[in-house]
């Protein structure tokens, strides 16, 4: 009865696990990073926004009622001849400043594409002009902010009461001007397409074995 007496054996211990699983309360480290420079972001867009509005604003705050009031009436041809000049620009200076932003290559040379990008900040710069200018004609949203200062000579409600379509004029002008866009850059792409070489391969002779190959021997009389 010697094999009642054995002691039996113990269980080794599990090993320790290698990768421990997330638990769902405990932040990870990679959630925290994206958190992170979300904060960053926004904390760095917000200013910059208010920045690229400032010029707007303050165009409307000192130049607006003399815009509109002065300017525009010894415009030749008048105000409606003054915004459809402004219509046109609008997509004139779009193009100035997004045409040399499409030639910037960062990974072929960063000094070609810096040269690129400050050849677009005089188009920004009059695109920030016609925002302006078309900005001092935008009524606030409440009529009871359309106090003495909105009907004062040159103000938004005093332009839009002695020019009731001014903005028909100014968005014909502009349409007029992207057609005119679209026909030229249509009509440059055919001319480039007609005078390009053709790598086409000229048509080959006709071989021995061909219906109108002689193979060196003159044809029967």
């Amino acid at each position: 009865m010697s094999g009642g007496s054995a002691k039996p054996k113990r269980r080794k211990a599990a090993g320790a696990a290698l990768r421990y699983e997330h638990r769902p309360g405990r932040p990870n480290a990679d959630e925290a990073k994206k958190r992170d420079w979300g904060c960053a972001w926004g904390c760095v867009a917000l200013p910059g926004f208010g920045v690229l509005l400032m010029p707007l604003v303050l165009f409307d705050m000192y130049w607006g009622h003399g815009l509109w009031g002065d300017l525009a009436p010894a415009w030749p041809g008048g105000a409606y001849a003054f915004a459809g000049t402004a219509g046109a620009l609008v997509p004139l200076v779009f193009l100035a400043w997004v045409a040399p932003l499409t030639r910037m290559n960062w990974k072929k040379s960063k000094r070609r594409s810096l040269a690129w990008a400050a050849a677009s900040l005089p188009g920004l710069a009059a695109g920030y002009l016609v925002a302006g200018v078309i900005g001092t004609t935008v009524r606030p949203k409440r009529r009871s902010d359309w106090d003495y200062d909105c009907y004062r000579e040159g103000g938004p409600c005093w332009v839009h009461v002695h020019y009731p379509w001014l903005w028909a004029v100014g968005l014909a002008a502009t349409l007029a001007v992207i057609a005119l866009l679209i026909g030229l850059f249509a009509r440059h792409v055919r001319r480039s397409s007609a005078t390009a070489p053709s790598t086409s391969e000229p048509e080959a002779g006709p071989t021995p074995r061909s219906p109108t190959g002689t193979g060196g021997r003159r044809p029967p009389a």
